[in-house]
């Protein structure tokens, strides 16, 4: 597998999990060759944080983050493709914007959000 788009419950698990055989799997998972995230979970990731650790915390973490990961933009074939995926499968903004996203790099989510397993036209694998 060479392209990987992470969710950001990926990140959610991999910052606030104590599960330290999750965390290990986790750590594996974030060497794919190429990584991506949608500028979505970068919102989400900020928010996540600001909420539980304060602004600097959550600026630190996002900027961390724009380092190791390509951040795609959401571009207008992004948003439309999103906005189909949103009406066919009964997702939120932000799932269908990272599954679109996915889709649009022939690549695979990274994600326990059981959401994505309703978009067959994705790969996923399960955190």
């Amino acid at each position: 597998m060479s392209k990987a788009v992470y969710d950001t419950r990926f990140f959610a698990q991999f910052y606030y999990s104590k599960d330290d055989s999750l965390l290990r799997r986790l750590k594996e998972e974030k060497r794919q060759p190429e990584k991506y995230v949608s500028t979505i979970v970068v919102h989400e990731l900020y928010n996540l944080t600001l909420e539980r650790e304060g602004r600097e915390t959550a600026r630190l973490r996002t900027a961390l983050l724009k380092q190791e990961f390509t951040v795609v933009p959401v571009t207008s074939e992004i948003a439309e493709l999103s906005a189909e995926f949103r009406h066919k499968h009964d997702l939120s903004m932000g799932d269908s914007m990272i599954a679109a996203t996915a889709s649009s790099l022939k690549a695979t989510c990274f994600s326990d959000d059981q959401h994505f397993k309703r978009v067959k036209e994705i790969k996923t694998t399960w955190i």
